[in-house]
């Protein structure tokens, strides 16, 4: 989801609310402690020298059961990052503390924001030595003389 598209969802809800893929939902309590762009220049293992730009926000729990952000709250959280840190309007990453600091991508279902698991890949599969997958076969399917019973060969 890039960020255009939650500034535009967020003008139609009444609520935030973020879960998890698993259903679990993030604590209604929750803070928005970051918003930024984060800009990763890096080389892939096949030489290949990468630009990747996301707009991150930081989603916190504290103690502070009464909290609730509000839709028009993030909202002008985001309008000030952009205003004052010129972000762009890039894909949206997700941080979420669970047994470490998670990083995911956003969706949304109609009512919810849904924090959907990243995952790592290689982007040189070509150039890294990974063996092409071996076509899965069935032994039932394989002609073969030399394994019948009673043949000696097993």
């Amino acid at each position: 989801m890039k960020l255009s598209e939650i500034k535009s969802i967020l003008q139609t809800l009444d609520n935030v609310e973020f879960k998890l893929e698993d259903g679990t939902f993030v604590p209604e309590h929750f803070h928005v402690t970051e918003v930024g762009q984060i800009n990763k220049k890096f080389i892939d293992c096949g030489g290949v020298i990468r630009e990747e730009k996301v707009v991150n926000f930081q989603l916190w729990n504290a103690d502070d059961y009464e909290h609730r952000l509000k839709p028009g709250k993030l909202l002008s959280i985001i309008e000030l990052s952009e205003k004052h840190l010129g972000i762009e309007d890039s894909e949206i990453e997700v941080e979420y503390q669970a047994t470490t600091i998670g990083k995911y991508d956003l969706e949304f279902d109609g009512k919810t924001f849904i924090l959907k698991n990243k995952q790592t890949a290689c982007l040189a599969e070509d150039a890294c030595g990974i063996p092409a997958q071996k076509p899965k076969v069935k032994l039932s399917e394989i002609q073969s003389n030399c394994c019948t019973p009673n043949s000696g060969c097993c």
